[in-house]
C-alpha cells in the first residue's frame, strides 16, 4: 500500500486505523483530523477465548446472561490493533477479568484474507457494514442480541484498566434497560417518550444514530408535540453535523487540490507552507483539524529527512500551541511513531526515485 499523496499516517493515540484498502478510496484526513500509522508488524488473531462466530456468540451471550465484546480488528496491518492484543488481549489478567460478563468475538479484516474462511470473511463484512465501521480497532460492547450500547477502543494502561473501562462502559446497558422498562411500564404517552429519551441518552449519539433508529421514530410517534424537546434537539444536532460535513468537505478539496500534488512531488516545505496559510485564512476550524493539518504535512518534512530532532522539537510546538487538545497527552506517543516511521523507511526498499516504499510493499507499481 503507496502512502496517499505521500501523507504520513500518524495519529495521537486514539487506537483508531483504517483498512488500507480502505485508505486508497478515502480522503487523507479522518474524523479527528489526525491519520493512523499502518505498521510492518502483524499480530496473532485473538487466540484463547475468542471466538469469530457472531450468531454462536449471541446464543452463549444469552445462555450464559453475558454481554457481547465485537472486536472488529485488522490484526496484521494495522498497529493499534496489534498493539491493543499484544498489551491487553494476550494477558491473563484480562481473559480473568471479563471472563464471567463478556463473551469475546473476533471480526478480523487481514490484508492476508487466506486467514480467514470464506464463510467468516462474508460475516465480518455484513457485520461491518451492518455496525458502520470505518476505523480499526472498534471495539463494541453488545447485549446478548447483538445491540449495541458502546463503543470503544485502544485505551493505554494494561489489561487491567481495560477492564475496567469496559466495566464502566457496561453501565450503560444497565441504565439503558432501566429507562426502557420504567418507559413498558407506563401508559403515559409523554411519559414513556421521556423514559425512552433517558435511555437514549446514556448513550453516544453516534450509537444512536446507527442502531436505535426504531426508539427515535417511537419518541416522535408518542410526544407528537415534542415535550420533551427530543426532536428539536435531533434537528439541531443534524444541522450541526451538515454544517461540520460542510467545512470537512471544503478541507478536503483543499488537500486534494493544494496539498496533495505538493506531497506527491516531495515537495514538504512548501506543502506545509499551504497547510499554514489556509489555517491563516479559515481561522473558525475546529482544532481537530487544525491539529490533523499540522502534524500530518508538518512532519512529513521532518520524517522525509530522517530528522528525528527535528520531529520531536516540532511536536512539542505543536502541543504548545494547544495545550487543552486531545494532542498534548500523546506527545510521546507521536514521537515514538515517528522514530519508528523513519527506521522503516531506512530499511525499506526503494523505489526509482530512491524513495522508501510504503508499508513493505515492494517499490514496484501494482494494479489496483
Amino acid at each position: 500500500m503507496k502512502l496517499q499523496a505521500g501523507l504520513f499516517f500518524l495519529d495521537s493515540g486514539g487506537g483508531h486505523a483504517k483498512n488500507p484498502r480502505e485508505m486508497k478510496k478515502s480522503s487523507p484526513l479522518l474524523h479527528a483530523g489526525l491519520l493512523a500509522l499502518v505498521t510492518l508488524a502483524t499480530a496473532a488473531a485473538g487466540g484463547e477465548g475468542w471466538t469469530s462466530d457472531f450468531e454462536a456468540a449471541k446464543k452463549q451471550a444469552l445462555a450464559e446472561k453475558k454481554d457481547l465484546l465485537l472486536d472488529f480488528t485488522g490484526s496484521d496491518w494495522c498497529g493499534w490493533c496489534i498493539k491493543l492484543n499484544k498489551e491487553v488481549f494476550q494477558e491473563a489478567a484480562f481473559k480473568t477479568g471479563v471472563k464471567d460478563t463478556l463473551v469475546l468475538v473476533e471480526l478480523d479484516f487481514p490484508k492476508d484474507s487466506s486467514k480467514l474462511t470464506a464463510d467468516t470473511k462474508a460475516q465480518n463484512e455484513k457485520l461491518r457494514d451492518q455496525f458502520k465501521i470505518n476505523g480499526y480497532p472498534s471495539l463494541l460492547l453488545c447485549d446478548a442480541g447483538g445491540k449495541a450500547y458502546a463503543k470503544t477502543g485502544y485505551q493505554a494502561g494494561g489489561p487491567e484498566k481495560y477492564v475496567q473501562h469496559l466495566t464502566e462502559l457496561m453501565a450503560v446497558r444497565t441504565k439503558r434497560d432501566a429507562a426502557f422498562a420504567a418507559a413498558d411500564n407506563t401508559t403515559d404517552n409523554v411519559e414513556k417518550a421521556k423514559n425512552l429519551v433517558a435511555g437514549l441518552k446514556v448513550m453516544d449519539a453516534e450509537i444512536v444514530d446507527i442502531h436505535y433508529a426504531e426508539v427515535v421514530a417511537k419518541i416522535g410517534e408518542l410526544d407528537k408535540d415534542d415535550a420533551t424537546g427530543f426532536v428539536k434537539e435531533r434537528k439541531e444536532a443534524a444541522a450541526k453535523e451538515a454544517a461540520a460535513a460542510d467545512v470537512g468537505s471544503k478541507v478536503q478539496a483543499f488537500i486534494q487540490e493544494k496539498v496533495a500534488p505538493l506531497m506527491q512531488a516531495k515537495d514538504f516545505d512548501k506543502a506545509y507552507t499551504e497547510v499554514q496559510d489556509y489555517l491563516k485564512a479559515t481561522p473558525t476550524l475546529p482544532d481537530d483539524m487544525k491539529v490533523g493539518l499540522t502534524l500530518n504535512i508538518g512532519l512529513a518534512r521532518f520524517v522525509s529527512k530522517s530528522d528525528q530532532e527535528g520531529a520531536d522539537k516540532f511536536v512539542d510546538e505543536v502541543i504548545a500551541q494547544f495545550p487543552k487538545h486531545e494532542v498534548a497527552k500523546h506527545g510521546d506517543e507521536i514521537k515514538g511513531q515517528v522514530k519508528r516511521q523513519i527506521e522503516q523507511a531506512k530499511n525499506a526498499p526503494k523505489d526509482s526515485d530512491g524513495v522508501p516504499a510504503a508499508d513493505g510493499e515492494s517499490a514496484e507499481p501494482k494494479p489496483e
